[in-house]
C-alpha cells in the first residue's frame, strides 16, 4: 500500500460537478493499494498516516501529528502503482483490481476515523477533480 500524503491549508474533490468531499487544514490522501494489502497492512498504514509529525509545534518545529483538529481527505489513486520502467504506457499490474482496492480504502478510512481523525472521501471509481492548496508545500511517500 501507498499512500501519497500532502500538507493542504484546503483540498476537495468533485464529482460530475458536485463535491463530493472537502476539508479545511489537514492533509490530502492520495492511496494505492496493491493486490496483497489486507485488513493488517491499512490498520499499520493508517497508523503511519495518523502519527506522522508534519505540523509545526508552538516552536515551529514539525513535532505535531494530525489531532482531532485538522482533518483528512483520502482518495483513492491506482496509479500510485502504475510501472513506467518500460516504454511509454504505464502498466496498471501493481495495482489492485477494484474489489480488493475498494475494501481497503475503506478499511484505511475506518481505522484513520477510529484514531479520531475527521475523514472525508473521494468516490470509488469515478472521475474525480482533486483540488488543494499543498501547505508548504510538503508531499511524502508512505509505505508498508
Amino acid at each position: 500500500m501507498r499512500a501519497l500524503v500532502q500538507r493542504v491549508s484546503r483540498a476537495a474533490v468533485r464529482v460530475d460537478g458536485e463535491t463530493v468531499g472537502a476539508i479545511g487544514a489537514g492533509i490530502l490522501v492520495l492511496l494505492g493499494v496493491t493486490h496483497d494489502d489486507d485488513e493488517a497492512v491499512c490498520d499499520r498504514l493508517a497508523d503511519k498516516v495518523a502519527a506522522l509529525r508534519i505540523f509545526a509545534d508552538d516552536e515551529g518545529r514539525m513535532n505535531e501529528a494530525l489531532g482531532a483538529e485538522r482533518e483528512v481527505l483520502v482518495v483513492s489513486q491506482f496509479t500510485l502503482y502504475g510501472d513506467t520502467r518500460k516504454g511509454r504506457r504505464p502498466s496498471w499490474s501493481a495495482a489492485a483490481p477494484p474489489a480488493v482496492a475498494r475494501a481497503a480504502v475503506a478499511e484505511v478510512v475506518a481505522a484513520l476515523r477510529r484514531r479520531g481523525a475527521p475523514v472525508e472521501e473521494g468516490k470509488f471509481g469515478a472521475d474525480m477533480r482533486v483540488v488543494s492548496s499543498n501547505d508548504g508545500p510538503f508531499t511524502v511517500l508512505v509505505e508498508t
